[in-house]
Order: structure tokens, then C-alpha cells, then sequence
């Protein structure tokens, strides 16, 4: 796609042309390309981060432990799930100043048109917007656009299927002004957008919905409004039900891979047994040095390109 402005292909008022050279309509095709944070420069933030995350909270009332080698251990047994189902992965070039940014989803998003970057919450996190940048821009990937008007995290950006998304806001990681700045680029585009207003404690609207397949999605029915509920089945989408209990785990966090597969984790059991149930192929690594600091396997990667579904 040919821009003036690299730093903008948004086109005021819509039309803006797709993406050739790569390509992302769903969450649920089968996924080619996947952008993943880079582990070795991970580390916990803790009570840095406590403001932000109930995960992080629990995790410090319970005095976890951050296990740097286990932690590299996690990640590689992701990579090879992700390899093993097809997908090539690339990496964020690591930023030791950004010890966060494994969490590849908060900081940007794809769509049809090119990537969004988003504006990070946490002070501790705002500087990952960087690499993100200088990755897409170095891929040939167009900026659609950039968050400007509050906080925005990609957590809360949500395709349920082309042109018709799910879009999460808490007011505090991702503020509702900035949701409705996201969600007007698209509607003036023709996509249909359904607001998914949460409390903070469940940080993103990824943690309680997560697209298995094109009809069918994971969502937790304890933590989702019923409007929400509701207007997912209007889509025609079958709900897997998620614990309320692994729904806080980060177990409902789950990617879909396409050709009938998903990554899980290893602590998301009932929600792996009925997945496999109908059918789906799981893989499920442990990745509780990860998910204890407050971020899934969907928070920690960025589908690039999937082929339709």
C-alpha cells in the first residue's frame, strides 16, 4: 500500500485501501505470521505494576517468585506450539527499558489496513509504542493509525469476524475516549462495533472473550455482560463457557491458530477438555511466569497475517 504519510494510512472518513503484501481479517484463519515480545529482556515489574493489574496484585499477596529461567523456558515451549501448528514467528526488537513489552498485544493491533499504536497506560510501559513502531515500519507493514486521545491497549480491540468487532474499555487501561477515537476510525470504515464497558479488575475484554473458530468463541458468562452475550450470539457465535475461576487465571486468554487449533496454558483445564471436545486440537505449555505477572498467551502476541478463513 502507497501512503504520504507513513505514519498514517487512515483515510479521514473511510475508504482506506487494504493491506496486500500482508493480510488480517479475522482472529480465527489460519494464522501465517504471529509478532511475539521478546523474553529476554522480560522481567516483573511487581508493585510497579499493581495499579494496573489484578493479576499482579494476587501475585504479590501470594509472594510469588519470578523465575528468570523458567520464564525462557516458557517462552520457548510457546514458540515451538506456535511453530509446530505452521506459524512464523517474529519478534519485537527488545528494549531492556521495557520489560513489559513480551505482552506483544497492549501496544499495538492489526487490522485489515495496516497496524494501530496504541498508548500504553502504565508510565512504566508507555515506551513500547517505540518498537512497535520501528518493527512495522522496518516490515513494510502500513501504520493505520496512532492513539492519541487517552489510553488505548490492544487487549480491547476484538475481531469477532471481518469487519465486526468487540471493542473493551475500563477507563483506566484503556479509557473510553480513546475506545470511541479507535472505534470511529472503523465504523467510519463499515465495520460494525459493539462497546464492552468493563471493571478494571478484569483489565482487557480479551481476558473473558476469545475467538476459537470462525462460530465459535471462549467466553466466561460470570464476567461478560449480558448485552455483550447477547449480541454474540446475534453474530451467530457459539459460546465454549469459561470458568469464572481460570477465567482469572488468564485461562480463558486463548489463540485461535486456524485448521481447527488453539493455544491455551497448561492451568485452563476445563476450558482445554471442552475445547477438545469439539474437535480442536490444544496446546496448552505452562506459562504461569507470564500469566502470574498479569498477561495470556493472547495477550503476548500479534497476529500479523492469516490466510481467510
Amino acid at each position: 500500500m502507497s501512503t504520504s504519510n507513513p505514519l498514517q494510512a487512515r483515510k479521514a472518513g473511510g475508504g482506506t485501501v487494504e493491506m496486500s503484501d500482508w493480510y488480517l481479517k479475522s482472529e480465527t484463519g489460519p494464522l501465517q505470521d504471529v509478532l511475539l515480545g521478546p523474553s529476554e529482556t522480560f522481567n516483573w515489574l511487581g508493585a510497579e505494576n499493581a495499579e494496573f493489574s489484578s493479576l499482579v496484585r494476587e501475585s504479590l499477596r501470594k509472594g510469588r517468585k519470578f523465575d528468570k529461567a523458567l520464564a525462557m523456558q516458557q517462552h520457548a515451549e510457546m514458540v515451538q506450539a506456535y511453530q509446530e501448528a505452521g506459524t512464523t514467528c517474529h519478534f519485537l526488537p527488545p528494549d531492556e527499558s521495557t520489560q513489559y513489552q513480551v505482552y506483544a498485544r497492549d501496544s499495538s493491533f492489526m487490522t485489515p489496513y495496516g497496524a494501530v499504536i496504541c498508548q500504553m497506560a502504565s508510565p512504566r510501559r508507555r515506551g513500547e509504542y517505540a518498537p512497535a513502531l520501528r518493527f512495522y515500519l522496518e516490515n513494510n507493514i502500513p501504520i493505520y493509525d496512532m492513539v492519541s486521545n487517552g489510553s488505548f491497549e490492544g487487549g480491547d480491540f476484538n475481531i469477532i469476524k471481518p469487519g465486526v468487532a468487540l471493542v473493551g474499555y475500563t477507563d483506566q487501561r484503556s479509557e473510553k475516549r480513546a475506545a470511541e477515537q479507535v472505534a470511529n476510525w472503523f465504523i467510519d470504515e463499515g465495520w460494525e462495533i459493539k462497546y464492552a464497558p468493563i471493571d478494571p479488575f478484569y483489565v482487557h475484554i480479551d481476558l473473558m472473550v476469545c475467538m476459537l473458530t470462525k462460530d465459535v468463541a471462549a467466553v466466561c458468562l460470570e464476567t461478560t455482560e449480558d448485552d455483550v452475550v447477547d449480541w454474540l450470539r446475534s453474530q451467530q457465535i457459539e459460546i465454549i463457557p469459561a470458568t469464572f475461576e481460570e477465567t482469572l487465571a488468564l485461562g480463558c486468554n486463548v489463540v485461535a491458530l486456524g485448521n481447527e487449533k488453539v493455544l491455551s496454558t497448561l492451568g485452563a483445564t476445563d476450558l482445554n477438555a471442552k475445547m477438545r471436545a469439539i474437535g480442536l486440537t490444544v496446546y496448552d505449555p505452562d506459562m504461569t511466569m507470564f500469566t502470574w505477572a498479569g498477561g495470556g498467551v493472547h495477550c503476548m502476541c500479534q497476529p500479523l497475517r492469516r490466510d481467510a478463513d
